[in-house]
C-alpha cells in the first residue's frame, strides 16, 4: 500500500507527530516564534553539529514535454533550449569541482527524446570518478530504471510534488506525463525500491495555501520515514521565483509563504523531525539565507545556475527552439550571442567562496564531501 492510497486519510487522521506539527504552524506571537527558533537551533546542533553540506545543481537540458504554468521550461514556452553532450556535462562538472564541490545534483526537464535512454547513465559514468556524490532531479521513473541509475553511480534523488493540493495540481499541469498526480506522489517510494539511499522531497510554496502544503509535506515525510527507513531524507521549501513563463502564470499573493512563516516552517520541521536534512537554495536573498543558516538548515547550494551550460557556456553552440516536439533553428546572430533559458531566477548571486566565508564567520564547517563509494567496498 503506497502513500498515494493513504494520503487523504493521513491528512484527516494525523498521528501525534503530525498533530504537534499542525499546532506549531498556528499563528503565534513573536516570543513564541523566537522560542521555536532557539529550540530548532539547539536540535540542529545536537544532531548535525556545526556542519553545512554544500551542493551545486548542474542543468543538463531544458527540453520538456510537460506544460506546467509556473515553470520556465514549460513545453509551449518559446525559449532557447539546449541539451548538453556528455563531454559538455563533464566540462561543467570540472568547473564545479574546481570550486570545491564534490556533491552535484543533475537536473533536466522531462523529455524522453532529448534526455533519452542511456543519456543519464552515460553522464553518471563520466562523472562518478571525480564527483563522489551524484544526485538526480528528473522526471519520475519506474523502479527498474531507478535501480539502473543507482548501479551507474547515482545515490540521491530529488523529487518535489510541486503542490500537494490535487485540484491546484491539475489546473497547473495541463499536458505531459507530469499531469499524473498520484504517479508523482509515489515517486520517492519507487526510488527507494530502486536503491537510492538519499531522497529529497518538497513543495513549491506559492501555488496553494502554505499551511496545507506544509501539513501534506509533513505527512509525506512521516510516512516515508516509517516505510522507507533505510534511506536518509531531506525536505525543501522553495518559494516561487520569476521565470520565463511569468506572462502565463501570476502567483496569488495570498498564497505566498512570507519570511516570518518560512522561519516558523523551518522550526516546525526541525522540532518534529529532528534528524531530517533541511535544504535552502539560492532562490532566497543572501541576507535572509545568512540569518536562516543557524536556525536549522543542513544543506545549501551556492553560485547556482539554472540554465544548461550556465557555469561555462557549454551548449550555447546548439541553441534552438522546440515547437510541437520538433527542433526549430534560431537566427544565427541571436543564437551566437545568447544562452539557454534558465528555469527560474536566483536571488543569492554570491560566489561559492563568499558563501563559504560567511559560513565560517558564523562558526560553521563547510562540508564538500561526506560520501565515497569506497565506504561500501569490502
Amino acid at each position: 500500500m503506497s502513500f498515494s492510497t493513504q494520503f487523504q486519510q493521513l491528512l484527516a487522521e494525523p498521528n501525534s507527530v503530525r498533530r504537534r506539527f499542525e499546532k506549531l504552524l498556528q499563528p503565534c506571537s513573536d516570543g513564541q516564534l523566537e522560542a521555536m527558533a532557539q529550540e530548532s537551533q539547539k536540535l540542529t546542533r545536537r544532531h548535525f553539529g556545526k556542519t553545512m553540506r554544500l551542493f551545486a545543481p548542474l542543468y543538463l537540458s531544458n527540453e520538456c514535454v510537460n506544460n506546467c504554468k509556473y515553470c520556465g521550461f514549460s513545453r509551449d514556452h518559446p525559449i532557447l533550449r539546449t541539451t548538453l553532450t556528455v563531454d559538455q556535462v563533464v566540462t561543467e562538472a570540472r568547473h564545479l569541482h574546481n570550486l570545491g564541490y564534490r556533491n552535484i545534483l543533475l537536473v533536466a526537464g522531462e523529455h524522453p527524446k532529448f534526455v533519452s535512454d542511456g543519456y543519464l547513465q552515460d553522464c553518471l559514468d563520466a562523472l562518478k570518478h571525480f564527483i563522489p556524490t551524484l544526485a538526480i532531479e528528473v522526471g519520475p521513473m519506474e523502479d527498474a530504471q531507478y535501480q539502473d541509475l543507482v548501479s551507474h553511480g547515482s545515490e540521491g534523488l530529488i523529487v518535489y510534488q510541486e503542490t500537494y493540493h490535487r485540484e491546484t495540481y491539475e489546473q497547473l499541469h495541463t499536458a505531459g506525463p507530469k499531469k499524473n498526480f498520484l504517479w508523482r506522489l509515489d515517486c520517492p517510494e519507487r526510488a527507494y525500491a530502486g536503491g537510492f539511499r538519499r531522497i529529497g522531497i518538497g513543495a513549491l510554496f506559492g501555488l496553494a495555501d502554505w499551511r496545507y502544503e506544509a501539513l501534506a509535506l509533513a505527512a509525506h515525510l512521516d510516512y516515508l520515514q516509517r516505510h522507507c527507513w533505510k534511506a536518509n531524507f531531506t525536505v525543501a521549501f522553495p518559494r516561487m521565483r520569476p521565470h520565463a513563463g511569468n506572462y502565463e502564470y501570476t502567483p496569488d499573493p495570498t498564497l505566498s509563504l512570507n519570511d516570518r512563516h518560512l522561519v516558523q516552517l523551518i522550526a516546525a520541521f526541525r522540532l518534529c523531525f529532528p534528524q531530517v536534512g533541511i535544504v535552502l537554495s539560492t532562490r532566497e536573498p543572501s541576507q535572509l539565507r545568512d540569518s536562516l543558516f543557524p536556525l536549522g538548515i543542513t544543506h545549501i547550494s551556492a553560485e547556482s545556475k539554472t540554465d544548461p551550460g550556465g557555469y561555462t557556456g557549454a551548449g550555447t553552440d546548439d541553441l534552438h527552439l522546440t515547437v510541437k516536439g520538433r527542433r526549430v533553428e534560431v537566427e544565427g546572430e541571436k543564437s551566437a550571442c545568447s544562452r539557454a533559458t534558465g528555469q527560474f531566477e536566483i536571488d543569492d548571486t554570491r560566489t561559492t567562496a563568499e558563501v563559504a566565508a560567511v559560513l565560517k564567520s558564523h562558526g560553521f564547517d563547510p562540508v564538500w564531501k561526506d560520501w565515497d563509494a569506497a565506504i561500501l567496498t569490502p
